[in-house]
């Protein structure tokens, strides 16, 4: 299985959010991860940036942010060129993926903890 580089938006230091039990598991499974969140900190040893930061090679960029909170994301989403963006549940939203289409980056609507739960990440 390939380890895909995935950034993980809108991360939280909040051991009860998915967001947070994403970058566990992410990491668990070996895959390289990056994160932006609200607050800096560290999460199974991944720090959580608060600035959109440039990183390199990006795969997957997986969404733990409401579809307004998305709107400011939106051209750093497309600055990182990721193979897919994923929406987990409560953040789909059609403006993006038009967005998405039109710059021929893959997306869907899943669960990453799933996902991965499943390999089908």
């Amino acid at each position: 299985m390939e380890n895909k580089k995935t950034l993980v938006l809108g991360a939280s230091l909040n051991t009860s959010r998915y967001s947070n039990l994403a970058i566990n598991r992410l990491v668990a499974y070996k895959h390289p991860v990056v994160a932006v969140g609200l607050r800096k900190g560290e999460v199974a040893g991944v720090p959580i940036a608060t600035e959109k930061e440039s990183f390199e090679e990006v795969d997957t960029v997986t969404l733990y942010l409401n579809p307004k909170r998305q709107v400011e994301y939106y051209d750093y989403i497309l600055s990182l060129n990721p193979q897919r963006v994923i929406f987990n549940p409560g953040t789909e939203n059609p403006e993006l993926f038009e967005l998405l289409k039109k710059n021929k980056i893959e997306f869907e609507v899943a669960c990453t903890l799933i996902m991965l739960g499943t390999n089908q990440y």
